[in-house]
């Protein structure tokens, strides 16, 4: 089992930057690949990035490309999300996991709560 636990959110203006963290406890946390997703208000879960296990390798999804930031420190057993530049459409509760490098939330095994993202214009 992994326990995922996220924070960070909050309410920010357009324009500016919010860091979410994500930190993890129980299996070997180095072991599992890493992914941001949201949940804007009445619609579906959506992938955000992901990182691998080793945090070399990233993937974004179109909209944040250049604006948002994953990475890692499998020596504090945690994740981030940097996010940067930030419009009122990233408004979503955001979501870490653990499990494989994919875009679907069904490659991963592990979820957190989830922090709540608003953006104001």
């Amino acid at each position: 089992q992994v326990q995922l636990v996220e924070s960070g959110g909050g309410l920010v203006q357009a324009g500016g930057s919010l860091r979410l963290s994500c930190a993890a406890s129980g299996r070997t946390f180095s072991n599992y690949h890493m992914g941001w997703f949201r949940q804007p208000p009445g619609k579906e879960r959506e992938f955000v990035a992901t990182i691998s296990s080793s945090g070399i390798f990233t993937d974004y999804t179109y909209s944040v490309k250049g604006r948002f930031t994953i990475s890692r420190d499998n020596a504090k057993n945690t994740v981030y999300l940097q996010m940067n530049s930030l419009k009122p459409e990233d408004t979503a509760v955001y979501y870490c996991a653990a499990g494989d490098s994919a875009r679907t939330p069904g490659a991963y095994s592990y979820w957190g709560q989830g922090t709540q993202v608003t953006i104001s214009s």
